[in-house]
C-alpha cells in the first residue's frame, strides 16, 4: 500500500506579511507622491494670475534662523515684470540661462557641458535654467538629492506649458534670494542700489546678477570682475 503524500503546507502568514507591507507601503508611497505633484500642478495653474505670496526657500529661511536663534527681516515684494528694468532682466538671462527663450525648461547643451567638467573633476558651471531653478524656490528650498532632482524634473514641462516664458520670468526675478531675507528684484534694487527695480543701471544690473549664484555670500560691489563678463555676454546676445 503506497502512502498519501502529505498535502503541500502554506507558507507561515509571517513570511508572507513583510511582502504585502512593502507592496502597501510603495502603493501608498505612489498615491502620495500623485497628490503631491498634482497639487504642485494645480499651484502652478493658479501661479498664471496669483503671485506666490512666499516659497519653499522663504520657509526654510525662516526656520533655520529660528533654529540658531538668528535675527532675521524678510524683505520680499512682488512687482509686474514691466516694473523691472529690461537691463536686470537681461542680465539675470546672460548670468543664469543664456538660452532661456529657445529651450523647454531643459538646457541639454548645457547639461553636457556640466557633465563633462564633472568626468574632468572641473567643475565651474551650473546646468539650471531658470525654470528649474523656479520650481526648487518654489518647492524644495536648496536642499541637494536624487529624489529632488526627480521630482523637480517632471514639475518643470508643467511649468512651462502653463506659465509660459514671460510669467516664468516674472515669478523668478520676484521671488529668487538675492541675499539674507531679500527676495525678489525690486527688494534687492532698495536695499543693494537705494533705487527701484525700474531704475536699475546696466552696470548695476550685472552686479545684482553676479551674486545670484551664491546670494548669502557674494556683495554686488565685490563682483566686477563676473559683472563685466555678464556685460559681454549681454552685448553678444544684442542687448
Amino acid at each position: 500500500m503506497t502512502a498519501t503524500p502529505n498535502p503541500p503546507t502554506k507558507p507561515p502568514l509571517r513570511s508572507r506579511v513583510p511582502q504585502s507591507f512593502i507592496k502597501s507601503f510603495i502603493r501608498w508611497l505612489l498615491i502620495t507622491a500623485l497628490l503631491l505633484w498634482s497639487l504642485a500642478s494645480l499651484i502652478f495653474v493658479a501661479a498664471r494670475w496669483i503671485d506666490p505670496p512666499t516659497t519653499a526657500v522663504h520657509i526654510q529661511r525662516r526656520f533655520q534662523a529660528w533654529i540658531h536663534n538668528k535675527p532675521y527681516r524678510e524683505r520680499y515684494k512682488f512687482i509686474p515684470l514691466n516694473e523691472i528694468s529690461p537691463d536686470l532682466q537681461h542680465a539675470v538671462i546672460a548670468a543664469e540661462d543664456a538660452h532661456f527663450y529657445q529651450h523647454h525648461g531643459f538646457d541639454w547643451h548645457e547639461m553636457q557641458i556640466a557633465a563633462a567638467d564633472d568626468l574632468e573633476g572641473d567643475r565651474t558651471r551650473g546646468a539650471s535654467t531658470l525654470t528649474q531653478q523656479l520650481v526648487k524656490n518654489l518647492f524644495f528650498g536648496t536642499g541637494r538629492s536624487f529624489l529632488r532632482k526627480g521630482a523637480e524634473a517632471t514639475l518643470v514641462p508643467v511649468a512651462e506649458v502653463v506659465l509660459g516664458k514671460r510669467r516664468i520670468l516674472e515669478i523668478y526675478l520676484n521671488v529668487v534670494e538675492w541675499g539674507p531675507g531679500i527676495y525678489g528684484a525690486d527688494s534687492a534694487c532698495r536695499y543693494y542700489n537705494e533705487t527701484s527695480a525700474r531704475n536699475i543701471g546696466q552696470q548695476q544690473a550685472a552686479r545684482l546678477a553676479a551674486i545670484l549664484p551664491a546670494p548669502l555670500r557674494r556683495r554686488p560691489e565685490r563682483m566686477n570682475n563676473y559683472s563685466v563678463i555678464i556685460l559681454e555676454r549681454m552685448r553678444q546676445m544684442g542687448w
